[in-house]
């Protein structure tokens, strides 16, 4: 059982997307923080780390088999929970998605037989279907599925109707750390990326639009539990890592790419899931475990790059790292 609250039922997942939705809200569900998850798996000989609960919390594809009994486990479900949390993890791994259970048919106007669940039937065996015309339930359903299909063309028209338009038809998917990828740095609230000025050598930081050419390639590297470092590769001044100038701690201390090495704490970051489902990553500086964001939460292009304090979505401070087709940067 989950102790602050109601446990989620993992086979109402169909999708990896809504299995890994799920254990969030399970998590939210147990009242722990990561800490306290790591503690308490630590407590029974388990081992998960701050960041891989982090990392299996943003992203999309269903975690390890013991990864998830560790994580589950650690949220206070019991042998039976933990069976069928993994049992509909193995469904994923295998098809990447699972059939409708017999209640959920059952309220799209379905019947268990289209469901493949057949009371009475023996295991493996499927009945001798009715002779005569298909029931009057059949014949409905082939007028709801081509009512339907009607309705996701007209959807599609919408949404090439938007395009057309120069419109998104929705919000940019957000997409989490991943050691050693290459990534663009999206800001989530202005929708910009982070880049240096070409041809500075100042290693500021500001925001521009991602379609623009940004330097330099940033890449992830794990230094610890929840801790990264960002890797830098600058086309003109080479590898490096990204911190705080000159380590400051105070609010407003401007982000800089520079030689690894160079600012200590000031180098490595706390990356953190925010929302359920996620709605982005906050950037925590270790050394002072303030926030990145845009200078006074501006979402206006060449605006610099800051530490400042975490007070939410509002204030530009929740990021996407979106893959690019390059290697990974070195340093």
């Amino acid at each position: 059982m989950v102790v602050e609250g109601r446990a989620p039922d993992p086979r109402e997942a169909r999708s990896a997307a809504e299995f890994i939705a799920l254990l969030r809200v399970l998590k939210d569900a147990s009242g722990l923080t990561f800490r306290e998850l790591t503690l308490r798996a630590d407590a029974v000989g388990d081992v998960l780390p701050r960041s891989t609960i982090a990392n299996m919390l943003g992203r999309t594809s269903v975690p390890r088999e013991e990864l998830l009994a560790a994580f589950v486990r650690a949220c206070g479900c019991g042998p039976t929970e933990i069976e069928d949390w993994l049992g509909v993890r193995k469904e994923l791994a295998v098809h990447g998605q699972r059939a409708a259970t017999a209640q959920a048919v059952e309220d799209e106007g379905g019947t268990e037989e289209e469901a493949g669940e057949v009371p009475g039937a023996p295991a493996g065996e499927s009945p001798e279907p009715p002779a005569g015309p298909p029931p009057a339930r059949r014949r409905s359903r082939t007028f709801l599925v081509a009512a339907v299909s009607l309705l996701v063309l007209a959807a599609a028209a919408v949404t090439v109707a938007l395009l057309v338009r120069g419109e998104q038809p929705g919000p940019t998917p957000v997409a989490g750390p991943v050691a050693g990828r290459t990534v663009q740095i999206r800001s989530v609230h202005s929708g910009l990326c982070l880049s240096e000025k070409r041809g500075s050598d100042s290693g500021r930081i500001y925001q521009v639009p991602c379609d623009e050419e940004t330097i330099p390639a940033f890449s992830l590297r794990p230094l610890g539990d929840d801790v990264w470092r960002i890797v830098t590769d600058h086309p003109d001044f080479g590898p490096g890592c990204t911190g705080i100038w000159d380590g400051r701690r105070e609010a407003g201390a401007l982000m800089q790419d520079q030689e690894c090495g160079k600012r200590g704490d000031a180098e490595a970051f706390w990356i953190e899931p925010q929302g359920h489902p996620v709605k982005g990553y906050r950037i925590r500086p270790a050394h002072t475990h303030l926030c990145v964001g845009a200078e006074a939460g501006s979402s206006k292009p060449d605006t610099e790059m800051v530490q400042m304090g975490c007070d939410g979505v509002d204030r530009g401070s929740l990021f996407s790292f979106d893959p690019v087709a390059s290697d990974a940067a070195g340093g």
